[in-house]
């Protein structure tokens, strides 16, 4: 086999219909890892902190699946591999048919058989007209009943339902659209994140994201100009003793201004996001942020605000991190926990019972150090590093805090620890996927190929008038479905009879054929 010969071969096989289903399949089967949950297989783009969690958590497995692009299946090179092929399998598959489709438009259906009496359904008979005259009707009847048809020598052959074939290919290329407007997406759209603690705000600036990715043919600075104010967020959680602490209600009281433009009061809850002429904002997370003040020795202010935890547990146990670089003599930082509803119940630790603020309670252990001078380096504020740190101790124990809101600690050179409140945060994911009109007018066009290849009927009818000299002209009508399961073709026989006159009294009809050869 020669390379040209092996290259024409290899085409063929691709562009099989079979091949692009295979194909399809295997997309399928591909995306199920990257849709587990973030509890199963994070996904970097999504859950950078999950991930390294994960990597941590299992030193042999994880880094496998690092270099195999689990972490990222939807940007991984099998899996854009398998989109392409998808793609160019069923490009392949469908120009091919679009041309036969557009040649038998355009072609006049094909003439009548030779023996009429051998179709699903056949009627002869003498009719009471002439030849001409007879045609004429015939022609008439089936033009009205939109039949394409062509008239040669006494024959008249009516062709309809090329609906179905169009349906069948609009089918088709819509799935072609699909594919290609998720690939618009994936390469022209972005996808950012950010945490919003409650009477703070967001704009749609790259430097406030927390978490942001986009394609490849995004540019960055293009970010069209929003601002979301949270002014207030609503949680209900399920009291009674069927499923208790379920989520009832995550409601966002939110405020969207675009550009200068005046602020617009909105509402922003799970799966109903927030629609802007530039981007959609969906609620994805959700959890608290007590409100910490740390004063220093000098009696200075060094931190006050919301500080961000993020829940553990379907109670939402919380882990964070309160940092005061500025504290003088010395840096301070705590290590907390923050239990919404701490268990009453004698000697226990932090034991968060249900997931609403019922007793809100901030543990703590602390850390002090000597100033360090400023970097300009990023660090993660929901981790702490420890390096030129030292842990305050109580006697031989670590020191440790356990405050309720309004309470203080004092560390041993004066400084003071306050839980001064407790705000809510809502997470917030920002996307644009400028290929969602595409992808919205592709499932449209995929429905309605759909419809027309169900409900069109593909028929053919005959019609043969022949002159007996000394008798009226014998009429032959003959028809077939292209498609079986089909009902009507009986009557479209009987009528086109009908219009080239047969009389009823003369009529040999033949019932549908067992064991006839059907034409097509």
């Amino acid at each position: 086999m020669t390379t040209r010969e092996f290259l024409r071969f290899a085409w063929t096989q691709l562009t099989a219909m079979r091949t692009a289903l295979v194909l399809l399949f295997a997309l399928i089967v591909a995306a199920i890892p990257g849709s587990l949950g973030p509890r199963v297989l994070p996904q970097r783009p999504n859950n950078p902190v999950l991930v390294r969690e994960f990597l941590d958590a299992h030193p042999t497995l994880g880094p496998l699946l690092d270099r195999l692009g689990f972490f990222d299946v939807y940007g991984a090179p099998w899996f854009a591999a398998i989109y392409l092929l998808l793609m160019v399998s069923m490009v392949g598959c469908i120009v091919p048919r679009i041309a036969v489709y557009a040649r038998n438009v355009r072609a006049m259906p094909s003439g009548a058989p030779r023996r009429l009496d051998r179709l699903p359904q056949h009627v002869a008979g003498e009719t009471g007209r002439t030849a001409s005259e007879a045609l004429d009707a015939g022609q008439a009847w089936l033009l009205a009943r939109r039949y394409r048809v062509r008239r040669q020598a006494g024959e008249l052959s009516g062709e309809r339902g090329y609906a179905r074939e169009f349906g069948n290919l609009l089918f088709h290329v819509s799935i072609l659209g699909v594919l290609a407007g998720v690939a618009v997406s994936a390469l022209a759209g972005f996808k950012g994140s950010v945490i919003v603690t409650e009477g703070a705000a967001f704009s749609n600036s790259l430097s406030q994201y927390d978490d942001f990715t986009s394609g490849g043919l995004f540019d960055r600075s293009s970010l069209a100009p929003f601002t979301v104010w949270v002014d207030r967020f609503d949680v209900e959680f399920e009291r009674g003793p069927v499923q208790r602490g379920a989520a009832r209600q995550f409601l966002v009281h939110a405020r969207v201004a675009e550009g200068l433009g005046e602020p617009v009061a909105a509402k922003l809850e799970v799966n109903t996001p927030l629609l802007t002429r530039s981007a959609m904002v969906n609620l994805i997370g959700h959890g608290y942020a007590p409100v910490v003040t740390i004063t220093d020795a000098r009696g200075a202010t060094a931190f006050s605000g919301p500080v961000v935890f993020l829940p553990q547990d379907g109670n939402f146990t919380s882990l964070g991190v309160v940092k005061a670089p500025d504290a003088r003599p010395q840096r301070i930082a705590v290590e907390g926990i923050f239990v919404p509803s701490q268990s009453r119940a004698g000697g226990t630790g932090p034991l968060s019972t249900f997931p609403a603020p019922d007793n809100p309670v901030l543990w703590g252990t602390l850390w002090q150090g000597e100033p360090r001078a400023e970097t300009g380096r990023p660090e993660n504020v929901y981790s702490l590093d420890t390096t030129g740190l030292t842990r305050v101790m109580d006697g031989a124990d670590p020191a440790s805090f356990r405050l309720a809101v309004g309470e203080t600690h004092t560390l041993p050179d004066g400084s003071r620890v306050t839980f001064d409140g407790l705000r809510r945060w809502a997470k917030l994911q920002v996307s644009d996927t400028p290929g969602l009109p595409i992808v919205w007018a592709s499932v449209a066009l995929g429905v309605l190929g759909l419809l027309l290849s169900m409900f069109s009927k593909p028929r053919r009818v005959f019609a043969r008038v022949t002159d007996a000299a000394g008798a009226a002209p014998r009429v032959e009508v003959g028809g077939l479905d292209r498609v079986d399961a089909r009902t009507g073709l009986a009557e479209d026989v009987a009528g086109l009879a009908s219009a080239l006159g047969l009389r009823a009294d003369a009529a040999e009809d033949d019932e549908a054929g067992t064991g006839r050869e059907e034409h097509t």
